[in-house]
């Protein structure tokens, strides 16, 4: 099975993935473009579910609670955090869209011990990552210091020819404090979106290595090993990343061979 999931150029639902279609235990993810006034409907029967308003403003409904008219950038590309959603286990969720939008919905395994909460954007953490040409720009959506159960959510900005996700690293082993075990997706968007990209996926024995080239939309999967990203010159790279596993840290380990480079 191909670690890359095409997207659809056309229609509501932009790309799916899900624990049985990826072959994995944690971690579903959703993407969809909805026009003013249109809506999605999801039932998400044991599972915690986290909307990402990835660009426009859209309401919110789920268990009777909502967050009425939430998101303000206008494109993933913009420097602002997004707004995003929290439900523990809702039994139904609908998003509608108040103008042209796109959303995104990380997923997983979860209790139902948590309330539902607003995630604003000033609550959130940006940083720089990396020097250079590694440079990348961070925002933690849902990072491990905030409540949830397994779900982890990150996105990151790289400017046109730039690494990210660089040194490679991993995090498949269950080794706590140095790696924690996560299945990962990586949402790819491109500027501008005629754009490409290229992610390897690697493990130390090369029992898995595949190198993708990953164009606008399409997710990558990331079931173990090493997974660093490059951008081309004159094209900027967006991704979002939803993580989960057994435990709920974000701890990862350097490919050796080339984790020289952070000595310098």
């Amino acid at each position: 099975m191909s670690l890359l999931v095409k997207a659809k150029s056309e229609g509501t639902g932009i790309v799916q993935v899900t624990p049985e279609s990826a072959g994995w235990k944690y971690v579903g993810f959703a993407a969809f473009r909805l026009r003013a006034s249109e809506h999605i409907r999801l039932a998400s029967p044991a599972r915690e579910v986290c909307v990402v308003v990835l660009s426009g403003a859209v309401s919110v409904e789920a268990d009777g609670q909502s967050w009425k008219d939430i998101g303000k950038r206008k494109s993933v590309f913009e420097p602002y955090s997004p707004y995003a959603v929290y439900l523990s286990r809702p039994e139904d969720v609908r998003v509608t869209a108040h103008g042209t939008a796109e959303v995104a919905l990380a997923s997983a395994p979860a209790k139902g011990t948590l309330p539902p909460r607003l995630i604003e954007p000033r609550t959130m953490k940006r940083f720089a990552r990396g020097q250079g040409l590694n440079q990348r720009f961070v925002c933690d959506i849902l990072p491990q210091t905030e409540p949830a159960e397994h779900l982890l959510v990150v996105e990151v900005l790289t400017p046109g020819g730039h690494s990210s996700s660089y040194p490679p690293h991993k995090h498949d082993t269950d080794n706590l404090p140095v790696e924690s075990s996560l299945e990962e997706t990586y949402y790819h968007r491109l500027n501008p979106s005629q754009g490409f990209a290229f992610q390897r996926v690697y493990t130390d024995d090369r029992s898995l290595d595949e190198s993708l080239a990953v164009e606008d939309h399409d997710v990558v999967l990331v079931p173990r090993g090493y997974h660093p990203v490059v951008v081309p010159y004159g094209y900027d790279s967006y991704y979002l990343n939803v993580m989960a596993g057994p435990k709920r840290e974000w701890h990862f380990k350097n490919d050796p061979a080339h984790e020289w480079m952070l000595r310098r």
